[in-house]
């Protein structure tokens, strides 16, 4: 049977549970179900030498777990004499069974169906009568490695958690990513390491900060053994989402991996792998998802430790936390010192261009870009996701680039490289078939330019953000508009309306007398204080009344401080972004000095900024229609609808 109809089969089970369970909740029964079966499968072969070799040694202690490893095979146990058909079989006790037989696994296993909280599951089967028939249906499925292979059962999980997460109206992109997409990764990731991974006797790690059910791991794992089946590929993860870890952790048992290098927790709050760095490094962060929970820990670390921890650069927004993700594998590269790594991660559009100079997230970008990190970044198709159809890029980093690289990004338009789908997947309508994958492989090896693929200088994406003053020009006078204006500040809002009518009628009285405009500060406030003595308003008001009088007045001499310093003007500050290879003065006389006779650039408010407008560089002008045709095509409609609107009326 296919990992396709498998996986249907599978899911086919929760019409068993239909009344009984919300479609939400079926995975909570069908998913620790398929870990067990497939656990139970893979145990089978050697069930009989395990629980002889534990009749013999029970009293080994710490011995025991390793002689009971190497009689399954595996780095897992069970040393109950239960299988799930030897449970079933036993219809009286079923339940009993099934919870001695979970109770059999090694611990390092066991902790997979609590994170399910398995039990609650069997007992609400068995109160239900449904206990029996589920567990029939599984044992009947064989999920022998030897039948369905890691990667198969990598695309089983993919399903199932792609259908629970559709039924339960997750988060996109929160449990697991498309193998077409990891496939691109994988491949972009190890492009240029096609020939040491080759070596015999090559040992390399990777690692998955946000793992979900382990697919990315699986896919690198399955790239290296193809390419060379005796490398020692160590594999590393963590996640935070209890069921997906669950899952995670399975796979690693089933491919003989230590299963303690799958961490359970939150990898902005709590690295569960401290001090360690990789090989290569690869993540499908959430998309947009705010951080305001780790926010107060994230930021203690960013003050507190700067660069010596993760998030030295700088904290984005906390409406979307992807680039924590990033900033995390890149302090998880293996130093350069020691060989250098390299990571891919898939991104939303966000990071490339949101922030302007100074954010957290330009701040950041600047940080990569100086680091000259950023090797290259893809812009893949849309509707690639199946919970999401925004667009998505992914970005490989490395912190020992090739020499050709060295001060160099790579941008690929890989849009337009898709197969669409015969049945959507959710959001899912596009795929990255084989050849699509190679193109894309070839045009980052090739590293020239043509119209997918453009090379910059890292500093082609930065700029300066310019202060631009210009001088205060002021004119004062007392009419209508002018007072209501004033009349807004904050600096009254405490008036009573006593006094507030008090303070108009004197204004307005004052306003009688002359309406006429005048440039003389002095003067102004000295007739100002005339009109509202007697009122008892504080110098202070008196000032905020007088400078909300004042308006804009190209004609008024210029204003200057106590120092006789020109008062810039605030209404029109203005800024402007200047390309880091240009000279900043000579910019200013070609480009403001011809539109501005009286400014000033205040230096001291420079800011240094890095953006990448992606979609920029590869925008092709399409001209607009004729406007004949335009005309032609509104003439036939108009005559269309003429003519039904006379049928209607016949």
């Amino acid at each position: 049977m296919s990992e396709t109809n498998n996986a249907a089969f599978i899911w086919s089970i929760a019409n068993l549970l239909r009344g009984t369970y919300k479609p939400a909740d079926y995975g909570k029964v069908i998913l620790p179900f398929t870990v067990l079966r497939r656990l139970d499968s893979a145990l089978e072969a050697s069930k009989t030498k395990v629980l002889e070799e534990f009749g013999k040694n029970k009293n080994a202690g710490a011995a025991l777990d390793f002689l009971l490893q190497k009689a399954s095979g595996y780095s897992f146990y069970n040393t109950s004499p239960y299988d799930l058909k030897k449970a079933a079989g036993d219809t009286t006790n079923l339940k009993a069974n099934l919870l001695a037989y979970i109770e059999g696994f090694s611990s390092n296993v066991r902790d997979i169906f609590e994170r399910y909280d398995f039990t609650v599951q069997l007992n609400k089967l068995d109160e239900n009568d449904l206990l029996l028939l589920v567990t029939q249906k599984f044992s009947s499925i064989d999920l022998h490695p030897e039948t369905v292979s890691n990667v198969e059962m990598g695309l089983i999980f993919e399903e199932l958690i792609r259908k629970f997460a559709e039924a339960s109206n997750e988060t996109a992109g929160e449990h697991f990513t498309p193998r077409d997409v990891v496939r691109l990764i994988v491949n972009l990731l190890f492009a240029t390491d096609d020939e040491v991974l080759s070596k015999p006797g090559v040992v390399r790690s990777v690692y998955d900060p946000t793992a979900g059910t382990g697919g990315m791991l699986s896919v690198a794992d399955e790239y290296i053994r193809h390419l060379n089946p005796e490398a020692r590929l160590t594999l590393f993860g963590q996640e935070l989402n209890g069921e997906s870890f669950a899952i995670a952790k399975a796979d690693m048992v089933i491919k003989g991996q230590d299963i303690e290098n799958m961490v359970w927790g939150d990898t902005l709050t709590n690295d569960g792998h401290h001090g360690k760095h990789f090989d290569y490094c690869l993540a499908n962060p959430p998309f947009g998802v705010e951080w305001k929970k780790q926010q107060p820990l994230v930021e203690r670390e960013h003050k507190d430790r700067g660069f010596d921890g993760r998030f030295g650069p700088g904290t984005p927004r906390v409406s979307d936390g992807s680039l924590l993700f990033l900033l995390h594998l890149v302090k998880k590269m293996r130093p350069t010192s020691q060989g250098g790594g390299r990571l891919g991660i898939v991104l939303n559009g966000s990071p490339l261009f949101t922030g302007g100079a100074g954010s957290g997230e330009s701040e950041i970008r600047k940080y990569l870009l100086e680091q000259d990190l950023v090797e290259a970044i893809v812009g893949l198709p849309k509707d690639m996701f199946y919970n999401t159809g925004i667009a998505t890029y992914i970005w490989i980093l490395s912190n020992h680039k090739s020499s050709e690289r060295k001060g160099k990004v790579q941008l690929i338009d890989a849009t337009s490289e898709f197969e669409k789908l015969r049945k959507n997947l959710g959001d899912k309508r596009a795929e990255i078939g084989p050849e699509n994958l190679r193109r894309i492989v070839k045009f980052y090896g090739d590293f020239e330019e043509n119209e997918q693929s453009k090379i910059f200088n890292t500093t082609d994406f930065g700029y300066t953000t310019i202060t631009v003053e210009q001088p205060l020009r002021l004119s004062w006078a007392l009419t209508p508009e002018r007072i209501a204006s004033a009349l807004q500040a904050k600096a009254f809002e405490k008036l009573s309306p006593g006094e507030r009518i008090k303070l108009e009628d004197a204004l307005n009285a004052e306003s009688a007398n002359s309406t006429a405009t005048t440039t003389d500060s002095a003067a102004f406030t000295k007739r100002i204080q005339n009109a509202v003595s007697g009122l008892g308003l504080s110098a202070s008001r008196i000032k905020n009344l007088v400078a909300g009088l004042a308006e804009h007045d190209d004609n008024a001499p210029l204003v200057k401080d106590a120092k006789g310093n020109l008062v810039a003007d605030a209404s029109l500050r203005d800024t402007e972004n200047v390309p880091l290879e240009f000279d900043i003065e000579a910019y200013a006389a070609k480009e403001i000095q011809p539109h501005l006779a009286d400014f000033w650039l205040d230096r001291s408010k420079d800011k240094v900024g890095y953006e990448i407008p992606f979609t920029r560089h590869f925008y092709k002008y399409e001209a607009p229609r004729p406007l004949e045709e335009i005309d032609a095509d509104l003439n036939k409609l108009i005559s269309e609808i003429s003519k039904l609107l006379k049928e209607i009326e016949n």
